[in-house]
């Protein structure tokens, strides 16, 4: 069976990794921190990019480990991940690295907005901490930032062609952990409905796509998503 899923954050919340829109999501508990991760913010003032630099080293993604829904999904026979969350832990979970599809990228590399070289977001966040405030690319002096797809920016297009390719291709299509508000992924459920998959989607709290979907799960997704991978072995 050809199973494609998209998570989102709250595939990692059981991680100890909080989501964003959820009800004890980090914006609801700190509606200024979308300022961190909006590149027109970010690329237009030092003071955010520090405080963006601190936010990475507090991440709880550092010391997260995979959860009962990464490691059910790892054990889908050839499953596709499209993934929205830059946390990595699907590969650790067991996942192939090159059947994951990162979407929004990926925290832990940091790159230059003006020369395009790579380093690691370490790097970045031990100079902030031993007193660079706006720590710039060593190559050409550039601004850093982490090779995550910030808001305001867009995906990688070959990804995206690439997610959607995965989505009319599959037999069932899982969306999980995902408010469906964020586009380009938010559209993938409409586009696995049109091509005839069947729709699934797991989450806490309703989603613009539900009415596409053949079952809507309301269950913990730590619980639900081992049953459903159990049933579709």
């Amino acid at each position: 069976m050809r199973v494609t899923v998209l998570t989102g954050a709250g595939v990692s919340t059981d991680s100890g990794i909080p989501d964003y829109r959820g009800p004890d999501g980090l914006w609801r508990r700190d509606p200024d921190h979308e300022k961190l991760v909006t590149y027109r913010y970010y690329m237009g003032d030092p003071e955010i990019r520090r405080r963006s630099w601190l936010a990475r080293r507090d991440n709880p993604a550092w010391r997260a480990e995979p959860n009962a829904a990464h490691r059910a999904l790892a054990g889908l026979p050839d499953a596709w991940i499209i993934t929205q969350n830059v946390d990595g832990l699907h590969q650790r979970a067991g996942s192939p690295a090159e059947r994951v599809l990162e979407l929004h990228g990926n925290m832990f590399g940091a790159l230059c907005t003006a020369c395009g070289a790579r380093s690691r977001t370490r790097e970045a966040v031990d100079r902030v901490l031993a007193g660079e405030r706006d720590p710039a690319c060593l190559a050409c002096g550039g601004i850093l930032k982490t090779t995550t797809v910030m808001f305001g920016q867009s995906v990688d297009h070959e990804l995206l062609e690439r997610a959607v390719e995965l989505t009319e291709e599959c037999e069932v299509f899982l969306a999980v952990g995902s408010s469906l508000q964020v586009q380009p992924a938010a559209s993938l459920p409409r586009v696995a409905a049109r091509a005839g998959a069947r729709v699934i989607i797991v989450n806490a709290e309703p989603t613009p796509f539900d009415h596409l979907a053949d079952e809507v799960v309301r269950e913990p997704i730590g619980l639900a998503i081992p049953q459903l991978c159990a049933s579709l072995v």
